[in-house]
């Protein structure tokens, strides 16, 4: 009776053994596969994807911060648009960025926000477009890979628009009011962001995307 006890508990630990092997094998299966998955998308696929989402992201910014600075102007005048800008910008790009799992920037040497100077990765694509602009040199989006290959930079100039824009970034006493103008000096005492002209280059988009968002977006 005890042979055949021994027997069955020796049959059930390799029947066990064998199933957890079993189990084993196909989460290492499961692994190897999604390398291989992995491994089929080249860069270029993952440059053309950032682009696109860098485009459909900058966009979206855009937008938005334009349909709010048109309300706000609408509602409290230019003097109120800046305000606006001195609190809500900031917060509305991080909102947008959430979206995509990326993070948005405006960035300028002729900067309001101190916030928005350019950092290491952004000053050489900045002066680039800079010098584009001086050279009547069209900008194009750009990506650059950084962070040991894990973030992907995408780049793109921003020119001022038109009158909208010059409320705040045009000529003081001819395109921004003396009022408005005592507002932007309360609230940005180093502001360096006047003197612009339509068409006149204002800085460019920063918008950093993981590569492991870009891929899984393919």
């Amino acid at each position: 009776m005890k042979k055949e006890i021994y027997l069955l508990l020796f049959a059930f630990v390799v029947a066990t053994a064998c199933d957890d092997n079993r189990r084993i094998d196909r989460q290492e299966y499961e692994s190897g596969r999604k390398d291989r998955e992995v491994k089929k998308i080249n860069e270029a696929d993952v440059t053309r994807k950032a682009y696109e989402m860098g485009d459909e992201i900058s966009t979206a910014a855009q937008q938005e911060l334009m349909a709010t600075l048109t309300k706000a102007i609408e509602e409290k005048g230019v003097e109120g648009a800046v305000e606006f800008c001195n609190l809500e910008a900031l917060p509305l790009l991080e909102n947008v960025g959430q979206k995509y799992n990326a993070t948005i920037r405006r960035v300028s040497n002729r900067y309001r926000n101190p916030n928005d100077q350019p950092d290491s990765d952004e000053d050489m694509i900045l002066s680039a477009y800079e010098y584009n602009m001086e050279n009547d040199i069209k900008s194009e989006p750009n990506i650059q890979k950084i962070d040991n290959d894990q973030v992907l930079l995408y780049t793109k100039a921003i020119t001022i628009p038109g009158q909208l824009c010059l409320n705040c970034h045009g000529e003081p006493g001819k395109d921004i009011a003396p009022e408005v103008m005592a507002k932007i000096n309360q609230l940005y005492p180093d502001d360096k962001a006047t003197g612009h002209a339509e068409g006149d280059l204002r800085g460019m988009w920063s918008i950093r995307l993981p590569k492991k968002e870009v891929i899984r977006n393919l």
